[in-house]
């Protein structure tokens, strides 16, 4: 039998906890007898949402935090100085080796700053960059970095295009990942520096299927399956995405009920189009891991409702049994022997 997979949910993370985190823990413990939980955070608080739920508590438990890191805060200096937050003692659990994942939606800085500085990176992960996947026509897309890496260079590309490939063959089951560079153009010679200098470097890249550079437009047909850009570029594009994405659910529900006639063919086309809109709802993939460290660490988006944490846990178990961080441990031991 398949052993469990010990996720840690940070309660106290995020703009609507403990209620959604808690939530959505429980309806994935719900939909995977894979699952163990362990929420950190205020105990009576975390109670008071679970007194609401049916789950199995044999397979629950409350490790108490008496500390919140605010968003706002110095990343830096909020993980050295709230040891019993949520966060710092969710991300113990995972270095000590009592918990296999440990997911959040609090401050982006703090989880990024507190998963290498306690979980830590494998040996020769230069960067450990913050991977979602975002939403095409031909399916979902990597989008490496978007928010760990600000400031990259070209040999941080090239590893976040082998990191991203394994973990786009291991856990979505892609054969040979197209990997493009996020660019201004698809010509050779476009680009800021960092671009033209990564360019040749990721042609060279034996490792990776490089299909070349990729215009902003292009990412949402679908050009590749690994987008590598740094963290700047990337937290951008994954924003717009977000905005475009909820102006058009927005702008199209409006259109829809506009008149009579547009009601009566809303009512008509209403499965198809909920399934279209729910396959580009970017909240619809779970949260993006920090790849690269010795355990598992997923950072959703500070909005996140019950349904994203729900969705992440179920690919905590997915990742978990693809043995992602081995993979990426193993390549670079290669590549440290040749």
């Amino acid at each position: 039998m398949p052993d469990k997979v010990r996720i840690v949910v940070d309660a106290m993370g995020g703009d609507y906890a403990p209620a959604e985190p808690v939530r959505g823990a429980i309806e994935a413990l719900q939909k995977s007898d894979r699952i163990e939980v362990i929420f950190t955070g205020e105990e009576e608080r975390i109670r008071q949402v679970l007194a609401d739920l049916s789950y199995p508590k044999d397979r629950v438990r409350i490790v108490p935090a008496t500390q919140i890191i605010e968003t706002a805060e110095p990343p830096v200096k909020a993980i050295q100085s709230k040891k019993d937050s949520s966060l710092v003692k969710g991300l113990q659990l995972v270095h000590k080796g009592e918990a296999d994942a440990f997911v959040s939606s609090g401050s982006t800085g703090a989880v990024l700053v507190g998963g290498q500085a306690i979980v830590k990176k494998i040996r020769g992960v230069m960067r450990a960059p913050l991977a979602p996947l975002i939403p095409t026509n031909k399916g979902a897309s990597l989008l490496i970095d978007c928010g760990a890496s600000v400031d990259a260079r070209a040999a941080h590309l090239v590893q976040f295009a082998v990191i991203g490939s394994i973990y786009m063959k291991e856990v979505q089951g892609i054969r040979n990942p197209r990997v493009g560079l996020v660019n201004i153009g698809a010509e050779e010679e476009k680009g800021n520096a960092l671009c033209k200098e990564a360019f040749p470097l990721l042609q060279a890249c034996r490792e990776i299927n490089f299909v070349g550079n990729v215009e902003a437009r292009d990412i949402p047909k679908g050009a590749a399956d690994v987008y590598v850009t740094e963290a700047f570029v990337g937290n951008v594009i994954l924003k717009l995405y977000e905005g475009v994405g909820s102006v058009l659910l927005s702008t199209v529900k409006q259109a829809i009920m506009s008149s009579p006639k547009s009601k009566i063919g809303g009512l008509l086309i209403k499965s198809e189009l909920k399934k279209a809109l729910a396959d580009f709802d970017p909240h619809a993939h779970g949260g993006a891991p920090l790849l690269g460290l010795r355990g598992l660490v997923v950072k959703t988006h500070g909005s996140s409702r019950a349904l994203e944490f729900c969705n992440t846990l179920l690919e905590c178990v997915q990742f978990h049994d693809q043995d992602v961080n081995g993979k990426i441990q193993a390549y670079l031991s290669k590549t440290e022997e040749s």
